[in-house]
């Protein structure tokens, strides 16, 4: 067969495309039928102008080549021309899609050329091929999808755009429904602006079309598959989204806005703006498919959500759908500033593919009104796009212009086709604009005149698409006033009903996964539940993480630790390892399943854990804990990526859909949690009394001062205990391992959920001290106190409160010095404070002394916390470190100092 030289040409592109001849001619059927047609011309063509010897016309060749390389800018870089501002002109970004940058001519135009059939033209003159790719890429819709690596993809999204974009049509009822999507949301949003003037509602007015893009995606996804959708969002368009999409009554959100909605009226909590509220319910598609809506409550710390989401759908996944993606669909609807600004953003996209945090693809929806609060974007980003984030996972990223409802509702239905078929997060970044300030009472013109003037002359989405359905004779004008007359009618008689009396309202509970639950009382805390359990059970959990499958080759370190375990099990001495293996085993044999991220943990940043282990030929992981017995729950353990914000935020979503299970994360060092302080701080702390939202999620921090420096020494126990109020958390500082024990089981047996914050050991984990005997796992309960069983009352002048590490100083020195005079007492946990335990210990010591030790600086720990229950504790003197800026010292040999002198001045002050 006759060959095609290539060699005159110096591009990449011609590189490329001799290996897809090469491929061609020794397999011609397996080629792509584009390509197919392609090489076929060139060789008829050359065969009948030169004869069967002839050679080809190089000229023509080139002309031809450098027509392809120009419909390949327009696919890489047509976005970059696309007329998606609805209010801008269009900035240049130098895209060169010109003729003369493929070295083409004027009086090219009319020549037909072969590569038309790339474009699904056939043969065409290069004017044709032109006017299409303008059409496809350059319009409405600006589309990036080269950059990404994967072929079949990279196929996929070329072949169903192009042959898709520009020839659908839609329905006079579909057009209708997007009629009516934006007249609700142009509607609702005029209603309220009239009715409740300069009250914050963060309007959606310059972004409507935002309703029927994700009526769109909801549609769409129930078409293909999908029973869930959970929202994430920032609080602009939030009440649109709230009544419009998800249903809630325009009578309950008018209430809002009154005063007498039944959160502010019943005062469970403190609550929160209505701009923040969860809400869910089950909504019917056109199509007559129930599917399931959740939007989630969130703070303004924008993008805080998103991580929280896709946890919430991870867990609806793995527990509800048995790890089918397909069934649940995560959408983030973002602003342009926070999806470019924020670094959360970067974290969860990084997080998205990996197996512990993957959701099976998000869908990412930007509001891009082209401005933050009163920042112009082009002083809120260095890239050319909010989204140019997004191109570090290969993925496609729709750009439309939101005052073309078609074309956006085009993009949504892209994307979710894309998200069923690759289960890969996609962006669309909707540009269009924000009417108002950055709330209602805020004045933009300030920083923006020139924006706001053209703003002003704007004809809202909703009116440009009801034109637009008159002048193609979709829709009568009389018809679209008639709807959004009705739609005016409507509300008003939702908004007089509300005026004229307080609407009775069903008080809704937690939600089906949490149906079984209450919340707590103060009552629930004076006294743990028993949740020891039968010896065999820990036997069973036992022979599980202390062996491995015939034929496994265990490290021979590995080896001897699973070894150890049976040794020292046998012994009557369980070290804080097993005594964490013993917890979660039994756990399992409760059929409760187990779900444990976080860096290193099935190691263990301190090497003591070894959930798993590795062959040492194949490095094949083995769970001893997922391998107890057939019938038991599912232990979910990953090591996370280096991250703690987007981790503990997906680690809260999971266990707001997971009640049953024991959720836990662990930070490599406690000092490291405060990465993560906003999912602290905002949702950890505050949902229930915020949002009524229950959660059971563990907070491993690792803590304790031993000469580490002060980025290893604390996990800031202040700052946990500073937010402790209402009885919204258990924080603990246990120092045995049959304590920890019963902590994880006392989570499980609670008829109710709260965060549960542990800071645990380092030096202990190893230390001969820090045993329990196997009885201590048998029976009994959590104890919140534990009182000195080494002296005896009558003879104590001094007692030392104290929690965690320090208390084995303290008892080291106590007993090498036997001073029998001084008693010492632990808190194993410090909030809820067993205040009734303490009032029993103070009367039993009633003559002594009473001293809190810690070994934190004075103005760090828990002093200043325990100073709140002044009654209790006005009479404690503190011993502690001096007051200092730095948690700690840097220098080992001044920690050594400081650690003997704080021991030596609590017995002898």
């Amino acid at each position: 067969m006759k060959t095609i030289d290539f060699s005159h040409l110096s591009s990449s592109d011609i590189s490329y495309i001799d290996s897809l001849y090469d491929q061609y001619q020794q397999n011609p059927e397996e080629a792509e039928d584009s390509w197919k047609h392609f090489f076929l011309g060139f060789e008829f063509g050359a065969n009948k102008s030169n004869g069967v010897d002839g050679d080809f016309d190089e000229s023509a060749i080139r002309k031809e080549f450098n027509v392809f390389r120009l419909i390949q800018s327009f696919r890489s870089r047509g976005h970059l021309l696309s007329d998606t501002n609805p209010i801008r002109e269009r900035k240049n970004r130098d895209a060169r899609i010109s003729l003369k940058d493929y070295d083409l001519e004027e009086s090219d135009i009319d020549k037909t050329f072969l590569c038309g059939d790339f474009v699904g033209l056939g043969p065409a003159t290069l004017g044709a091929i032109m006017k299409r790719m303008k059409a496809l890429y350059c319009g409405k819709i600006g589309i990036e999808y080269m950059h990404s690596n994967d072929t079949d993809m990279r196929r996929w999204i070329r072949n169903k755009f192009e042959s898709s974009f520009l020839e659908k049509k839609y329905s006079v009822d579909k057009k209708k429904r997007i009629l009516h999507k934006l007249n609700e949301s142009n509607v609702f949003e005029n209603f309220l602006q009239t009715k409740y003037t300069g009250q914050k509602r963060f309007s959606l007015e310059g972004g409507e079309s935002t309703i029927p893009a994700i009526d769109a995606i909801i549609n769409k996804g129930a078409e293909l598959g999908s029973k869930e959708f959970v929202i994430g969002m920032a609080h602009r368009g939030r009440l649109n989204v709230l009544a419009n999409t998800l249903g809630k009554t325009y009578e309950y959100i008018f209430s809002e806005f009154e005063g007498n909605s039944i959160e502010q009226t019943t005062q469970n909590g403190d609550g929160d703006v209505k701009y923040h509220m969860g809400y869910t319910s089950v909504q019917q598609t056109p199509e007559g498919s129930e599917v399931f809506l959740k939007l989630l409550p969130n703070p303004s710390h924008l993008e805080a959500v998103a991580a929280v989401a896709n946890g919430y759908v991870r867990a609806q996944i793995d527990i509800a759908y048995k790890g089918d993606e397909s069934k649940m669909v995560p959408i983030i609807i973002h602003g342009d500033a926070a999806v470019a600004g924020q670094g959360l953003v970067y974290e969860c996209l990084q997080m998205s593919e990996l197996d512990g945090y993957r959701s099976g693809g998000t869908i990412h929806f930007i509001i891009n009104n082209q401005i933050g609060f009163t920042t112009d974007f082009v002083d809120a980003r260095s890239s050319n796009y909010c989204t140019s984030v997004a191109k570090m996972l290969d993925i496609p990223i729709i750009h439309v212009n939101g005052d073309s409802p078609e074309d956006v509702v085009y993009a949504c239905e892209f994307a979710i086709e894309f998200r069923q078929k690759f289960k890969k997060d996609v962006f669309v970044d909707m540009v269009c604009y924000r009417k108002h300030g950055h709330n209602e009472g805020d004045e933009p013109k300030y920083t923006q005149p020139h924006l706001y003037g053209l703003i002003a002359k704007q004809k809202n989405p909703r009116e440009l698409y009801m034109e637009e359905l008159a002048l193609k004779g979709d829709l009568d004008k009389s018809l679209a006033k008639e709807m959004q007359n009705e739609f005016k009618s409507l509300l008003s008689d939702r908004f007089n009903n509300v005026k004229q009396k307080e609407l009775p309202k069903r008080k809704k509970g937690p939600h089906t996964e949490w149906m079984n639950l209450r919340f707590s009382t103060p009552e629930d805390f004076v006294k743990s539940p028993k949740t020891g359990v039968k010896k065999e059970i820990l036997e069973k959990v036992l022979t599980a993480v202390s062996t491995v499958p015939e034929g496994f080759k265990t490290l021979r370190k590995a080896k001897k630790i699973l070894d150890e375990r049976v040794k020292k099990f046998d012994s009557d001495t369980v070290d804080w390892a097993l005594g964490e293996m013993l917890a979660y085993g039994s756990i399992l044999l409760d059929n409760n399943n187990i779900r444990f991220t976080g860096q290193d943990v099935i190691r263990g940043t301190f090497s003591h854990r070894h959930a798993k282990v590795f062959d040492e030929n194949t490095n094949t992981a083995y769970c001893g804990l997922d391998n107890i017995q057939k019938d038991q729950g599912r232990m979910h353990i990953y090591n996370s990526f280096l991250s703690e914000y987007a981790v503990l935020g997906f680690e809260y979503g999971y266990s707001q859909a997971s009640p049953s299970s024991l959720n836990i994360w662990e930070a490599q060092f406690g000092d490291f949690s405060n990465g993560a302080q906003i999912i602290i701080d905002q949702f950890i702390c505050a949902a229930e009394s915020k949002w009524r939202r229950m959660s059971d999620l563990v907070l491993l921090l690792p803590h304790g001062y031993e000469g580490a420096g002060p980025e290893h020494s604390s996990c800031k126990p202040e700052r946990y205990l500073q937010l402790c109020a209402e009885y919204n958390m258990v924080v603990c500082n246990i120092t045995s391992p049959s304590n920890l024990f019963h902590a994880f089981r006392r989570q499980q047996c609670w008829e109710f959920r709260k965060p549960l914050i542990v800071f645990t050991p380092k030096s202990l984990l190893r230390s001969p001290e820090c045993v329990s005997k196997v009885s201590e796992f048998t029976s009994g309960s959590f104890q919140e106190l534990i009182d000195d069983s080494w002296v005896k009352a009558s003879a104590v002048k001094k007692v030392l409160f104290c929690s965690g590490k320090i208390f084995y100083d303290l008892r080291k020195y106590q007993q090498e010095n036997k001073r029998k005079d001084v008693a010492i007492v632990r808190l194993e946990q410090l909030y809820p404070l067993p205040v009734e335990q303490i009032e029993a210990i103070t009367k039993k010591y009633k003559s002594a002394k009473q001293v809190w030790v810690q070994e934190e600086p004075l103005n760090m720990g828990a002093w200043t916390f325990l100073l709140r229950w002044r009654d209790h504790f006005s009479d404690f003197d503190c011993v502690s470190r001096k007051a200092s800026a730095s948690p700690a010292t840097g220098y080992a040999a001044v920690h050594l100092k400081e650690q003997a002198q704080l021991v030596e001045k609590a017995f002898n002050k």
